[in-house]
């Protein structure tokens, strides 16, 4: 699928860099508000950059991941998804 994650990188405490399988690429940041309930051990930077890419899909470990298709939507429209409650 165009929207399958090729490459996630850390840009900071609370972003990343994604490339997607089609070479689109762009930014999600992280609101504050997103660090609640099973996200809020991501607040922890060293668990943060334990990010990854498994079968196309941005995760962590603990079953954490990132709806690929609505990162690729706003990503191609905008190159920025914003993550917040």
């Amino acid at each position: 699928m165009e929207w399958d994650v090729t490459e996630v990188r850390v840009k900071a405490d609370n972003a990343l860099l994604v490339r997607f399988k089609d070479g689109v690429e762009g930014t999600v940041e992280f609101a504050n508000s997103f660090f609640y309930g099973v996200f809020e051990k991501l607040k922890d930077p060293k668990k943060f950059r334990q990010v990854m890419v498994v079968d196309g899909v941005v995760t962590w470990p603990g079953e954490l991941d990132l709806a690929p298709d609505a990162m690729y939507n706003e990503i191609k429209k905008n190159g920025l998804w914003i993550l917040e409650k």
